[in-house]
């Protein structure tokens, strides 16, 4: 897997505005990949002053567990809306780097394209790890858009000045929706897919579903 060890970490905020700038202007955002056979879910929970990241990669599509990872930070960036990957990307590339299984692509408990800059982590660890990416988050960053209809895998646009950034999508029927955006190397209607067919019985998709467990409660769900 590519890892980004000389990945420029900001001083400031115009130099993390800079470095999304730059990050932006690489997100590829059509299909590009090979086969999908492993599929790695990704969320970060906090304890004091460090962020805890979780990576758990599942078989695709059997979503049967293959590998899974943690790995502690310390934070350096301060908390400001729309620059989270500051404080959590760091800690997750260490946990990618320490799978034993790399994985072929990534869903992020957060954005990627759905950001006021256009670069959420999804997109930022697609673009640093150069592996497909996407963003499924829980809660509304940017945007707007219709209520999609109360049917499992209905989705209406996530408009943000004018542009479809992402999707509002209904993974069951009677739950929230989450909201879908490309990271990188990801459509946004495959990334609809791809999140569809991770999700069985629970509103979140599975790979990202065990990552929260994992560093929200230092364990996989049952």
């Amino acid at each position: 897997m590519k890892t980004s060890a000389d990945h420029p970490w900001p001083a400031d905020l115009d130099e993390a505005r800079a470095i999304q700038e730059h990050i932006r202007a690489q997100i590829i955002a059509h299909d590009a990949f090979g086969p999908i056979r492993a599929i790695a879910g990704v969320d970060v929970g906090y304890s004091g002053d460090s962020a805890l990241a979780a990576v758990v990669v599942l078989a695709f599509p059997s979503l049967q567990t293959l590998d899974y990872a943690v790995a502690r930070r310390q934070i350096t960036f301060p908390y400001i809306p729309g620059y989270l990957s500051f404080r959590e990307a760091p800690a997750v590339l260490d946990a990618l780097a320490s799978l034993r299984i790399a994985p072929d692509l990534l869903i992020c408990d957060g954005h990627g394209l759905a950001h006021p800059r256009r670069c959420g982590i999804a997109a930022h660890l697609g673009v640093l790890t150069d592996l497909p990416s996407i963003g499924c988050a829980k809660s509304l960053l940017v945007g707007d858009h219709d209520p999609p209809p109360d049917v499992r895998g209905a989705w209406t646009p996530l408009r943000y000045r004018d542009e479809i950034v992402g999707a509002a999508l209904r993974t069951r029927p009677g739950a929230r929706p989450v909201y879908v955006s490309v990271g990188h190397r990801v459509s946004l209607e495959t990334a609809i897919q791809f999140v569809m067919a991770c999700v069985t019985r629970y509103r979140l998709p599975e790979p990202t579903r065990a990552a929260d467990a994992l560093a929200s409660h230092g364990r996989l769900p049952r």
